[in-house]
This record gives structure tokens, C-alpha cells and sequence, in this order.
């Protein structure tokens, strides 16, 4: 019996997971989107709630190529709750053509969520990610201060997406 409960657990485990690097509704990925160009340190502008970067600041995400292809991705934040930096390291892979600023991304063994590009400025300094859902986007930029023109246009687009201006946490100054 035990078995058979947990055959039917990893099964619903498996079902769920499809929903976890899926694009919200509403969302289109950027095309065309060249990686080469996305690579290296984005600073964290802003981002939405979440339980994992909870009491962090001054977040960062630097992103490489790995050797089988994929994306080596460095999140690190300053923890003020402990007064320490942290850091995971995660992987990425493209969802379906590397033209397409759709990825999948994991931080944990086998599970990924999505990485969806839905914004991003022509000179790749800007970009609005989405993930799995709406309950989850992250404005990032090159820049620790990017224009207040540029924030504003994103956030409108977010808005666009469902996201209400209200829910946004704001770790840097647009200027």
C-alpha cells in the first residue's frame, strides 16, 4: 500500500510540474532574443514577494554559459535579517528555441520554474522576467539606477499583465 501511495504521489508531482515552467497567460516571450547579449550581472530594480528572497537587498543575478549548453545563474543578495551575503546557484536551459527569451531555470535538483522574458529594451538593459505565473516577475537592469522614463514604461507593461504598480518591491531607485 505504501508503494502504490507513493507511485500516486510522484505521479501528482509530475502533473504539477508542466504548470511550473509554463508561460501566464497574456505573457509572450521576447523574440528575437540573443543569450549572448543577456549574459552577465543584472542588478534587481524590483521584484514581487516572494518567501525565498524574503529580507534581501542588493540582489544580483550574473548569468554564464555552461559548458553543456545551458545557463550558470548566480543569485546573491544581501540578508538583513542574518547581516550576511547570500548566494545560490542555479541552472538554465531554453523552454524551446534559443530565439525565444522563454527559459527554464532550476535552483533544486529536478525542478524548474519558468523564465519568462516578457520586456526587454533593445540595448539589453533593461528586462522585465515573469515566471510560472504572474505571481512572480522581477525587474532587473544593468544599471543599480536605471532611467525613471524606462521603470515607468515597464511598469506600465507589467500592469498590462496584471500586476498591480501596489505589489512591487522596490530594492533601487529609478533616477
Amino acid at each position: 500500500m505504501k508503494f502504490l501511495r507513493n507511485i500516486a504521489l510522484l505521479v501528482a508531482v509530475a502533473a504539477l510540474l508542466p504548470g511550473c515552467t509554463g508561460t501566464p497567460e497574456g505573457v509572450k516571450p521576447v523574440t528575437p532574443f540573443e543569450l549572448q547579449r543577456y549574459l552577465g550581472q543584472w542588478h534587481e530594480i524590483a521584484r514581487l514577494d516572494h518567501r525565498f528572497e524574503r529580507g534581501l537587498t542588493e540582489v544580483t543575478a550574473n548569468y554564464s554559459k555552461r559548458e553543456d549548453g545551458g545557463v550558470k545563474v548566480i543569485n546573491r543578495g544581501f540578508n538583513t535579517e542574518e547581516n550576511a551575503w547570500s548566494q545560490a546557484e542555479g541552472k538554465a536551459y531554453f523552454v524551446g528555441d534559443s530565439n525565444t527569451g522563454a527559459l527554464k531555470v532550476s535552483f533544486f535538483g529536478p525542478f524548474y520554474g519558468s523564465y519568462n522574458i516578457a520586456k526587454l529594451s533593445d540595448d539589453y538593459s533593461v528586462a522585465l522576467v515573469v515566471g510560472p505565473s504572474t505571481d512572480y516577475a522581477w525587474l532587473l537592469a544593468r544599471s543599480k539606477t536605471p532611467a525613471k522614463a524606462l521603470c515607468d514604461d515597464y511598469m506600465a507593461f507589467a500592469q498590462n499583465l496584471g500586476i498591480a504598480a501596489k505589489q512591487w518591491i522596490w530594492l533601487q531607485r529609478c533616477r
